[in-house]
């Protein structure tokens, strides 16, 4: 198995894995003008792009996962319940399904609440083990910090849906496993990022102050009470990632 991470200014974290044997590959929240970086990537290493997954459709940045998609032959995929909301075709995800990659699985999981579509990536090796690796939290879980309620809905229930999906999906994933977030420090997407842009699920539950709250109505509390302001141009990000503009 490959993997890489790639970083941009604004602290956004885009993926690239893969199972190299097989030659097959894919990428998670390309930001829109890296596209070529995925493609030679791919080249270099000798695989091609099967799956192009955004975890959400971004209102803070222009997405590249549709235009990588097309360029390299490879399939554009959202939550299912992106499929008529998007102007153009999608493969649309189902919770707990499936995706192979040669001999690298990701299985998909439906985490609400940063958005209604929001989804987490749970990846096996099977090289190594059936066992879960690492998981991709997109916006739901940050280094440090959890996703940002107001960008899909009322704040305060999308915070309880937050609330909910990582109690009832992340925290229930073993201690030991890797996680890689959709940002780090210096994105408006979250507060309290770290700089680093990885870590375990263990750690996050002993120091990240939003994993070790019980109470969800004091968890919904905590989170809405000082939201940032929403991002710059967030109406016309939104709509050009949803194929409404160009």
């Amino acid at each position: 198995m490959f993997f890489k991470q790639y970083s941009n200014a604004d602290g956004t974290l885009s993926y690239f894995y893969g199972c190299g044997s097989k030659g097959s590959a894919v990428a998670v929240d390309v930001v829109a003008g890296d596209e070529r970086w995925f493609l030679d990537a791919a080249q270099k290493a000798a695989v091609r792009i099967d799956f192009v997954i955004d975890t959400h459709v971004h209102a803070d940045h222009l997405s590249g996962g549709k235009k990588l998609a097309e360029l390299a032959g490879g399939l554009y995929c959202l939550h299912e319940s992106d499929v008529g909301k998007v102007h153009f075709p999608i493969r649309g995800l189902k919770d707990g399904e499936v995706l192979e990659s040669g001999n690298v699985l990701t299985k998909v999981l439906h985490t609400p609440g940063h958005t209604a579509d929001s989804i987490c990536l749970l990846v096996s090796d099977l090289r190594r083990s059936a066992d879960p690796w690492f998981v991709l939290t997109g916006d739901t879980l940050f280094v440090g910090g959890v996703g940002r309620p107001d960008l899909g809905g009322a704040p305060e229930e999308m915070a309880g849906r937050i609330f909910d999906s990582i109690h009832n999906k992340l925290l229930t994933l073993p201690d030991d496993l890797e996680i890689f977030p959709g940002h780090a420090a210096g994105s408006v997407c979250g507060a309290g990022l770290s700089g680093k842009p990885s870590s375990t699920m263990g750690f996050e539950k002993r120091w990240d102050p939003y994993l070790s709250m019980t109470d969800r109505d004091a968890f919904i509390r905590e989170l809405t009470a000082n939201i940032p302001e929403q991002p710059a141009e967030m109406a016309r990000i939104v709509a050009a990632n949803l194929g409404a503009a160009a």
